[in-house]
């Protein structure tokens, strides 16, 4: 469904094309967002109107209103499912209620959007998986797109794009940008992310990840940035690789035992990898490679990411949101 069309259907339902054009942004990417965001999407100074609009949407009960820490800030639930219904998307995750800290990390998300209003953003599962697979056709197979594979009793099921993180389309239709929210100070998170997309991105001719940053972790850019580069700009060496698959094939052996006690094949060996291969790059290899398998360690020797990022076609950047979030809540941890 085509983002014109989406303005179109939630304009029949009352709203002017501008009211109806932020609703969708606010749906597909969030489902939360404050007044201050509809002042700043409409260029209007905050006043009447942008009360008015809110009011409307409470009484119609399409949204909700939360008081948050701070006693005049007000945030809104969009949650109504005919407007979900509108946009194709009535099983939406958004829709549904969520604590305070998620929500705000969503507020991060559109004010990062909003700033990017240049680039067609998408934000549903359903959109990426159509717009990777139109694009990408005989370069990458479905199941190379990220995706984690939840196992229940009596099926498994795939989520493509579980990060749930909007990815940015340049107007020449071939630069991507994928947008990472910081919500910690240590990368490790981070880094699975970038294993996660790693043949995503292998398979575009031009890319950017870009670090949406909190004010208050602006200091750990620095952190992220180095991680990027042992990730994506440094690959394995060949003589690595042997010692590091048997070491993780001996790894998995001995945590497998459950607690009785398995001996490796070579107790000294195994001592002297785990001394070497004890950095957070490999900590976090060995938790991709335990959910993949050997293609994450074959992905990590490849030198294609690292010649795009050589060639400035493979890019990091920082956004710091200009926005406080931590008077929203006492409680909230990541923002």
């Amino acid at each position: 469904m085509k983002l014109e069309q989406r303005v179109e259907a939630v304009a029949a339902h009352g709203f002017t094309q501008r009211q109806a054009r932020f609703l969708v942004t606010v749906m597909l990417h969030s489902g939360v967002c404050m007044r201050r965001h509809y002042s700043e999407f409409a260029g209007l100074v905050h006043g009447q109107k942008t009360r008015e609009f809110f009011d409307t949407l409470v009484s119609r009960r399409f949204a909700t209103a939360y008081p948050c820490a701070h006693g005049r800030a007000r945030l809104f639930h969009i949650h109504h499912r005919r407007l979900y219904d509108a946009i194709g998307e009535p099983d939406n995750r958004n829709r549904r209620p969520t604590p305070l800290p998620r929500a705000i990390e969503r507020l991060m998300l559109l004010d990062a959007v909003m700033a990017a209003p240049g680039l067609t953003w998408l934000g549903t599962e359903r959109d990426k998986l159509e717009h990777f697979t139109l694009l990408l056709r005989g370069r990458l197979e479905r199941h190379e797109l990220p995706r984690l594979v939840f196992d229940g009793r009596a099926s498994s099921r795939t989520r493509y794009f579980p990060d749930k993180l909007p990815i940015g389309i340049d107007a020449d239709g071939q630069t991507h940008v994928f947008a990472y929210l910081v919500t910690r100070s240590a990368p490790v998170d981070f880094r699975q992310f970038l294993h996660r997309h790693a043949e995503l991105l292998r398979a575009l001719p031009r890319w950017t990840v870009r670090l949406v940053i909190p004010g208050h972790l602006a200091q750990a850019a620095g952190a992220y940035e180095s991680a990027w580069r042992e990730e994506l700009g440094a690959p394995l060496r060949p003589g690595v690789v042997e010692e590091l698959r048997w070491y993780f094939e001996q790894r998995r052996r001995v945590e497998s035992a459950a607690g009785e006690r398995r001996e490796v094949i070579d107790e000294p060996r195994f001592r002297a990898a785990g001394d070497a291969f004890r950095a957070p790059r490999f900590r976090a290899l060995y938790r991709s490679w335990i959910r993949d398998g050997d293609r994450v360690i074959d992905a990590a020797c490849s030198p294609v990411l690292a010649d795009a990022i050589a060639r400035h076609a493979g890019r990091l950047e920082r956004q710091v949101l200009a926005h406080r979030y931590l008077h929203l809540s006492p409680l909230v941890a990541t923002a």
